[in-house]
C-alpha cells in the first residue's frame, strides 16, 4: 500500500469515528438512553454499506480504504458488546440478549440486502 493510501486510510478512519459518534448521540437524542439503538444503528448501517460495496464489485485497495478505514470504525464491535454488558449489568438480561440477537441477525440480513441491492448497478 503506498503512502498515501495510508494516508487515507487514516484520513478515513477519522471520519468514520466521528461519524459514529454523531450518529449514535443523533440517535440517542432521539431515542433515549434506555437501549443502545445509536450502536445498533451503525453497526446495520455499515454492514448494508458493506454489502453495497461487495455487491458492486469494488475490490483492493478501494475496498481496504472503504470498508477497512471508513466503515471500519464507523462501526463498532466493543462499544456493542459493551452496551450488552451494560444492559446485562443492569440486570437486563432480555434487552441484552436482544441488542446481541438484533445486531447480528440485522447485520447479516444487511449485508445480504446491500449485496443484491449493489448488484443491480
Amino acid at each position: 500500500m503506498s503512502a498515501l493510501a495510508v494516508l487515507a486510510l487514516a484520513g478515513l478512519g477519522g471520519a468514520g469515528a466521528l461519524a459514529r459518534h454523531l450518529t449514535v448521540v443523533a440517535v440517542a437524542e432521539r431515542s433515549g438512553e434506555r437501549f443502545p439503538f445509536g450502536t445498533l444503528t451503525v453497526n446495520i448501517t455499515g454492514s448494508l454499506i458493506v454489502g453495497l460495496l461487495l455487491g458492486v464489485g469494488v475490490t483492493g485497495t478501494t475496498m481496504t480504504l472503504l470498508a477497512g478505514g471508513l466503515l471500519g470504525s464507523y462501526t463498532t464491535f466493543s462499544a456493542w458488546m459493551a452496551d450488552s454488558d451494560g444492559l446485562a449489568n443492569e440486570k437486563r438480561p432480555q434487552a441484552a440478549a436482544l441488542n446481541v440477537f438484533l445486531s447480528l441477525f440485522a447485520g447479516l440480513a444487511a449485508i445480504v440486502i446491500g449485496r443484491a441491492l449493489g448488484g443491480l448497478f
